[in-house]
């Protein structure tokens, strides 16, 4: 009898599975998972497999001195590196607009009129309408007192526009209703004496006639020429609750392209250059059209030249390597939207401007992998067998599926890349390594959320959403409501949260809608995964024809997500005819521990299964 340990060492998580081996019958005893300690490949992951391993022998009657063999993954230094770039910018010159979502606005309505200091509102002519300026000296009660002295000299007052949180206490002041936006933190700047358009409507509505184009024309009585001139001041107003136009003589908004800096794509032949403001469609059809990949490179004192030069450095200080040496062998770009400050805006405006995602991957010879072995087998006192490439354990592994079986294709989706692996014509294995997955997805939902978080945009990936409406009840995603006997928690009341396991809600930040979230996270999860899992299946088939696949097991940790799997399977279906679904290693640990349980079966095997 022997004890075999089968250890995966992957970008984020080291697998182990623990097997026993008597007279040729092979028993499965226990497996465990822990993050992996530094980088892939490195002496520095000894830490996680140590771990590892003993938290699945804790699970068996066996200790670390009964293991006869750890066979190890070819575990070779992979690492991916993710970067943002912005490449638009929105500009307001000369005050222009003041669009944004102060927590509570006054009033409701929409109001014209021709600005006034507040200070100056009893000069004003009988039936003049007008929307005074409140700066931070005169309170909610002085401002109060005066408009409601203007409706008595009958002067038309429209709306008002506050420097401080005070549109509620006004609103509720004033003789009439009247639209009231607060929290104007520049108000000195807001023009004088110019025609003004004032809108608010009601918590949980947006406005309807700033936002459209020719709501402003009307309002203000433009042409043509001027109409299309204000249409991106109405286009980013979308989405607010509140939102103030001015019509001053040269103001509008203008978009401005960023220079992001310009990518060097190089296949085996050719060498293409591309502006990152072209958009990640033109990066893609370039990385496609020169495949396979030799480097990418970027423009120096760029986002995308500081982004690839990075990940080439933390390579060359790991193995010694002179930079020149290492190559770029994957990049994955995704079109994304990140809200930004308006420059020259004077309340704090949001514009979303048009960004690119970048995902990009590098990995070494098998060099370091001997410094790893011997050290693991100094430190565990064990032999070390190194195994075969991962993707031919993985589909060792994806074997012991129940219902598999040979041929198939595997997709194996982590957090920073996706490999496919399948049968060419011959039965020779082909496979495939990509950048972009898990991590690349974290990133995107953070950035359109404008969250500045990336554990809560990690909860918003992998977990459902809810709405509170009350302390009682919340709203699922599907519209179908689920009720507590006692009480939730008054602080969750009309949030959005974030349903973990164990019934722990995660409340989110208030100005983030139900509608909103699910939108980003199922939109976001399409671009990387499907354009990505396409992209890796089309390498791995002949003639890039995916309608020869029978059989596609998924595996690995973004598997496990509550929509990625069901998002992939239905698009293939629809498209490809092709029958995808989870993988379940041992018929009963799901899409993990697949390279694990290969490695143990290579071993015994002799790898004659592949």
């Amino acid at each position: 009898m022997r004890i075999l340990a089968g250890v995966d060492i992957g970008n984020s998580t080291t697998e182990v599975a623990i097997a026993c081996q008597e007279n040729g019958e092979l028993l499965f005893l226990s497996s465990d998972i822990v993050k992996t300690t530094g980088i892939k490949g490195t002496a520095e992951n000894i830490q996680g497999v140590m771990k590892a391993l003993l938290l699945a022998l804790e699970k068996t009657s066996y200790e670390l001195h009964n293991v006869d063999v750890i066979c190890i993954n070819e575990a070779i230094p992979v690492i991916g590196e993710l970067a943002m770039a912005t490449l638009t910018e929105t500009i307001i010159t000369e005050s222009a607009m003041i669009g944004h979502n102060p927590s509570t606005p006054g009033g409701l309505g929409l109001g014209t009129g021709k600005t006034v200091r507040i200070d100056d509102l009893s000069q004003c002519l009988p039936a003049e309408k007008v929307i005074p300026i409140i700066p931070e000296e005169v309170s909610f009660d002085q401002a109060a007192q005066i408009i409601n002295e203007a409706f008595k000299n009958k002067i038309d007052v429209q709306g008002a526009i506050v420097k401080k949180d005070d549109g509620v206490l006004i609103a509720k002041r004033v003789a009439n209703v009247i639209p009231i936006v607060d929290e104007i933190n520049q108000i000195e700047d807001v023009p004088v004496g110019l025609p003004a358009a004032v809108e608010v409507v009601e918590a949980g509505r947006t406005i309807t006639e700033l936002c459209n184009p020719y709501g402003i024309a009307t309002l203000f009585g433009l042409n043509s020429e001027q109409t299309r001139k204000i249409a991106p001041i109405a286009i980013s107003l979308i989405g607010n609750r509140s939102a103030v136009v001015i019509q001053t003589p040269k103001g509008g908004i203008k978009e401005r392209k960023i220079p992001a800096g310009k990518l060097f794509i190089s296949g085996q032949k050719y060498t293409h250059e591309v502006d990152l403001v072209s958009g990640a469609e033109e990066i893609m059809s370039t990385v496609e059209k020169v495949a396979p990949l030799e480097d990418a490179y970027g423009e120096p004192g760029t986002s995308v030249g500081g982004m690839l030069s990075k990940i080439k450095k933390t390579l060359g200080d790991i193995n010694n390597q002179p930079l020149e040496s290492i190559k770029v062998q994957d990049l994955f770009a995704v079109d994304t939207i990140v809200p930004q400050k308006v420059k020259g805006g004077i309340a704090g405006e949001y514009s979303r401007n048009q960004a690119v995602g970048l995902a990009a991957m590098v990995w070494t010879d098998k060099s370091l992998m001997q410094d790893l072995v011997i050290k693991l087998r100094d430190e565990s006192k064990v032999p070390v067998n190194i195994g075969g490439t991962e993707v031919r354990m993985a589909l060792l592994g994806a074997l012991t599926t129940p219902g598999v079986e040979k041929p198939l294709v595997i997709l194996d989706m982590g957090a920073g890349s996706i490999d496919a692996a399948g049968f060419d014509s011959k039965g020779n294995v082909k496979f495939v390594h990509l950048a972009g997955a898990g991590d690349m997805l974290t990133m995107l939902i953070d950035s359109e959320l404008d969250l500045h978080d990336i554990s809560l945009a990690e909860d918003i990936k992998i977990f459902p959403a809810a709405k509170v409406e009350s302390l009682f009840h919340i709203k699922l995603e599907d519209g179908s409501l689920k009720f507590f006997k006692n009480p939730l928690s008054g602080n969750l009341l009309g949030r959005v949260v974030i349903l973990k396991e164990d019934r722990e809600m995660i409340p989110l930040p208030k100005d983030i809608l139900l509608e909103k979230l699910i939108s980003v996270r199922k939109e976001m999860k399409k671009k990387i995964f499907i354009n990505n899992v396409v992209r890796a299946l089309k390498r791995i088939t002949p003639n890039r024809n995916l309608r020869l696949i029978h059989e596609i097991v998924l595996l690995g940790g973004s598997a496990l997500d509550f929509e990625i799997p069901g998002i992939i399977s239905e698009f293939l279906l629809i498209n490809y005819g092709v029958i995808t679904g989870r993988g379940n290693i041992r018929g009963k640990l799901g899409p993990r521990n697949a390279v694990a349980t290969g490695l143990i079966l290579s071993f015994c095997q002799k790898d004659e299964a592949i």
